[in-house]
């Protein structure tokens, strides 16, 4: 963990990096637009299917509506996160190439180029195990609502380990002979990153904060060795 500390901590200072604040501006205009369609598309699509659903009375449809809307507030924080990291993910090659460029130029001249290609698969990858690990883990997120705080720890845990490995999977794109990271090495990763978009505002810069976090990770782990 103190590893994972000290690698956020370095994360933060590269904030500042002009090219770094261009991609976070870049990612987050199209990271807010991508999220308000789908919200957009969600809540239409629900009032599509309750007025079809000629079942329903008036009653059971004005309550149907309210459990919706709650679902989507509840769901928020998911779907955010699932389009950032999509989008972070077209972006990720250019975060970790400045990153590494700064601060570990021996590593960036043994780079691979990551195309626009496999940039895509990566991101969409990330996105299907996002959604799948959380199906996975939905009878037990509904167990444990009757513990009124059970269900977010036990998500915030759950997409640690999520976000760890998809962070994780970006840097060694780049880097593919490279050893992966321990487990609790990568759990601590994920862990930061995932906490990171429960904050708000701070949620905003979490993708990016997770990519550069992900680069010193592996590097300072590899200048240990």
């Amino acid at each position: 963990m103190a590893r994972a500390v000290h690698a956020f901590l370095l994360a933060l200072k590269d904030l500042p990096s002009p090219r770094v604040l261009r991609i976070l501006l870049q990612s987050l205009a199209l990271t807010l637009l991508l999220l308000a369609v789908s919200g957009v598309a969600i809540f239409c699509a629900a009032r599509w299917a309750l007025a079809h659903w000629q079942w329903l009375g008036e009653a059971e449809r004005d309550m149907a509506g309210i459990l919706i809307v709650l679902a989507i507030i509840a769901g928020s924080w998911l779907l955010f996160r699932a389009v950032a990291i999509v989008v972070v993910g077209l972006f990720a090659d250019s975060i970790i190439a400045d990153v590494e460029g700064r601060h570990y130029p021996a590593a960036a001249s043994q780079a691979v180029d990551v195309g626009w290609r496999q940039n895509i698969t990566l991101a969409l990858a990330s996105l299907v195990r996002l959604i799948g690990g959380n199906l996975l883990a939905l009878p037990i997120y509904i167990l444990l609502l009757v513990t009124g705080i059970g269900t977010p720890i036990f998500a915030l845990f759950v997409n640690a380990l999520l976000l760890g490995r998809d962070l994780e999977a970006m840097v060694l794109a780049r880097h593919p002979g490279r050893l992966r990271l321990d487990r609790p090495a990568r759990w601590s990763m994920g862990l930061l990153s995932a906490a990171s978009f429960v904050v708000p505002v701070a949620n905003l810069l979490a993708p990016i904060l997770g990519a550069a976090m992900a680069v010193h990770m592996l590097h300072l782990r590899a200048r240990d060795e």
